[in-house]
């Protein structure tokens, strides 16, 4: 109100002046002559001098209301686009609505607001990122310490103990002819153990392909379960092409499946397959031991879980049937990634390698454990 005011007062002087001028240059010097009819005539019950006045003062409010309200109606279009932009909107005001200088100058405040804050939310996320990392390789290395107390400490002393029991089972074999009931039944319990811890250091500490192929990295793993356990492992494994982060998925996948099967199982066969068909690759486990039903959380449903999420990271299905009693069968499909051509290479396959196209491809594993037969 002050601002109009002040405007209204400098509007109507200027208005004065002006006219004041006119008046000069029409009239000449001021002379009783020519000036005082302006002031003694009459036009329209007033004197000139009054309208002239009347006419200045008028002109000056007129214009410093309609000037205050065009300063008034872009502050407040200033203000509705700076808070659309605050709040993160689009800026629904016309910026015709605003003079050039600006309007351009607000698009340039607009830009600057969401480049900070699309910095500000890179920045967010870098550091959730970074804060995920640190909290995983803490997790990675307390589970790597937890399963190396274990393989010191608990591991072995089942292994003394399983050793242990096997001594007196066979010196009560070669006494009585048979060992006693009541030890079978330990020396099972403390087999059953080793087992079980054996899969639980697979899945605190497990191991990574490295530089190895999925195909190099499944057919270790069966290998060293087969020196652990005691029940058969049968493995079927081809070269199967993939990228680097779905082998790692992959090779993660197949650890859980084989530990909970280890765990939860209660198996004495356990087939694995990785092969492709069909431009898919398919991994599947299979055991004939204790199965589950859907939604049983005592069969390892985290670790099932688990599967199901990697296999939808690396763009895959995983499908699980299990029927109690009989067993379960954890399968997973992805796309494979096709082979680049070498030329010069088609013929000497077709030629040369006819007879063992199977052998650079395929790894036909049986492993059955030695220690089986004497358990």
């Amino acid at each position: 109100m002050k601002s109009l005011i002040t405007r209204g007062l400098l509007l109507s002087v200027l208005f004065l002046l002006i006219a004041v001028g006119v008046t000069f240059l029409l009239l000449g010097y001021p002379a009783e002559r020519t000036w005082m009819p302006l002031i003694e005539d009459e036009r329209f019950g007033m004197p000139p001098a009054v309208w002239i006045f009347a006419v200045a003062l008028a002109l000056g409010w007129c214009l410093a209301a309609w000037s205050s309200l065009l300063v008034r109606t872009a502050g407040k279009t200033v203000e509705r686009r700076l808070a659309s932009v605050a709040g993160g909107r689009h800026p629904e005001e016309p910026a015709a609505a605003l003079p050039k200088n600006t309007a351009r100058a607000l698009a340039d405040v607009e830009a600057l607001i969401g480049t900070q804050r699309e910095r500000l939310k890179q920045i967010s996320d870098e550091r959730a990122e970074t804060e995920e990392q640190l909290v995983q390789e803490r997790l990675v290395q307390e589970r790597q310490r937890l399963a190396r107390e274990l393989h010191d400490s608990v591991s072995q002393q089942l292994f003394a103990a399983s050793m242990l029991l096997s001594a007196m089972a066979e010196k009560e074999r070669l006494e009585q002819g048979a060992p006693s009931k009541a030890l079978e039944q330990v020396e099972k319990t403390v087999q059953q153990a080793q087992v079980e811890m054996r899969a639980l250091l697979l899945h605190l500490r497990p191991a990574a392909l490295n530089d190895k192929s999925l195909s190099d990295g499944l057919r270790e793993l069966l290998r060293e379960l087969s020196e652990k356990v005691h029940f058969t492992i049968r493995g079927r494994i081809e070269d199967v092409e993939l990228s680097k982060g779905a082998e790692d998925h992959l090779f993660r996948i197949a650890q859980e499946t084989l530990s909970n099967a280890l765990r939860h199982a209660n198996a004495t066969e356990l087939d694995v397959l990785f092969v492709e068909r069909d431009g898919l690759a398919i991994f599947r486990v299979q055991d004939n031991g204790v199965g589950f039903k859907d939604g049983n959380g005592k069969t390892g449903s985290y670790g099932l879980r688990n599967v199901r999420e990697r296999a939808v990271e690396i763009g895959g299905t995983c499908k699980i049937v299990s029927v109690p009693s009989q067993g379960t069968i954890i399968e997973v499909k992805l796309p494979s990634t096709p082979r680049p051509d070498i030329p010069g290479t088609d013929g000497a396959e077709s030629g040369g390698s006819g007879g063992t196209s199977g052998g650079g491809d395929r790894m036909e594993l049986l492993i059955k454990n030695e220690t089986e037969g004497s358990r």
